[in-house]
């Protein structure tokens, strides 16, 4: 299989679908592997690092969108990458397409076989695809927070682990999944004041153990979470309700009851944002203030830390390329049920049941697919 993996353009997106490593794996396969000039610059991975490794090197994107069977990438295609889309082509990255009606509406127009690393599931209902830039994104939104507090920043001016004599900040968690179990870790290291919210008691129980005394556990209801909000000096949104759009939990309302300067981060912003007044920032201008609250919503967080968020999203994502280039995609899907809820568009039609739902589409199913 001829595979290819474009530079990234979406803004300050600095990590690659294929690490020379992945295209020397699957070159080793006796697969074709295409990278374009620079792709993998912002993580010190340099164009003779890939042909050392075995691929070719093109200018430009559109040698991989006309002429590479699958397409590799991290961050959803923007606009003009999913105009070079073409039907029977199959594009293997992250899509977040539940809160996205456009590129959605560009997939399936292109007539893409589209598959979503957020969707590809494992055991007991985890997401090992989304997994490591949940690690990645949950410790981040500790350090952004922490900055944002800052008053330079627009923050309270205040210091996660205080100082003896001084009270720590205190920090609320909403969701104690991958990442809120990472950015509690962070917070209670730093000497913050940590609570973590979540509706599941034996998640609850579970993070509980884990931290016992260094973080506190609270069941997520409203009147708990309007509390709790009112309280914080940094909320943590860490919500995920796989494939779906986030449910908006922290409403404007609560924000009117929130100490000025006191700092949300919406973790949660990929599938529209778990806060009523979250909208999609990027590194360039992180932040803003609503209500005199400051919101951090960046989209790609972990693209900031790009090699190892790179090196930790290959880690997972390689397996699974390997299997679709050796089988070819559609045995590949049916030998791996785990797989095959990755795919999200097919020749012109939505195949994941939450996308099909949010956006009102027809779904086709994964089984009616395969046969």
């Amino acid at each position: 299989m001829r595979i290819g993996s474009p530079r990234e353009i979406k803004n300050r997106e600095y990590r690659v679908g294929l690490t020379p490593e992945s295209a020397k794996e699957l070159a080793s396969h006796g697969h074709e592997v295409w990278i374009e000039s620079g792709a993998g610059e912002g993580i010190g991975a340099h164009d003779a690092q890939y042909e050392a490794a075995g691929a070719k090197i093109v200018a430009g994107p559109d040698p991989i969108f006309a002429d590479c069977e699958m397409v590799v990438k991290v961050k959803e295609p923007q606009a003009e990458e999913r105009a070079k889309l073409r039907e029977g082509q199959l594009l293997y990255t992250y899509l977040h397409l539940a809160p996205d009606p456009e590129q959605t509406a560009d997939l399936v127009k292109s007539g893409v076989t589209a598959i979503a690393y957020e969707t590809v599931t494992g055991p007991n209902r985890t997401l090992p695809l989304l997994k490591p830039m949940s690690q990645v994104a949950g410790r981040m939104s500790i350090q952004a927070g922490a900055t944002a507090l800052e008053k330079a920043h627009g923050g309270r001016g205040v210091l996660l682990g205080g100082v003896p004599g001084v009270m720590p900040g205190k920090v609320v968690v909403i969701g104690g999944g991958v990442v809120g179990f990472n950015a509690a870790q962070m917070a209670a290291g730093l000497g913050a004041d940590v609570v973590i919210m979540d509706r599941d008691p034996e998640v609850l129980e579970r993070v509980g153990t884990h931290f016992e005394a260094r973080a506190s556990t609270r069941f997520s209801n409203k009147a708990n979470l309007e509390d709790a909000v009112s309280e914080a000096d940094l909320v943590i949104g860490a919500v995920l309700v796989p494939g779906a759009a986030a449910p908006k939990l922290v409403t404007r309302a609560m924000l009117k009851t929130m100490k000025p300067g006191a700092v949300l981060v919406d973790v949660a912003i990929d599938q529209g944002g778990c806060f009523e007044t979250s909208h999609a920032t990027t590194h360039d201008d992180p932040t803003y203030v609503e209500d005199g609250v400051v919101h951090y919503c960046v989209a790609n967080m972990p693209g900031a830390v790009s090699r190892t968020s790179t090196y930790a999203l290959n880690n997972v994502t390689l397996p699974h390329a390997l299997r679709i280039a050796d089988m070819g995609w559609k045995e590949a899907l049916r030998s791996d049920p785990h797989l095959a809820q990755g795919l999200n568009v097919h020749a012109g039609r939505v195949t994941y049941p939450a996308v099909a739902e949010e956006l009102g589409y027809e779904l086709l199913t994964v089984d009616e697919v395969l046969v």
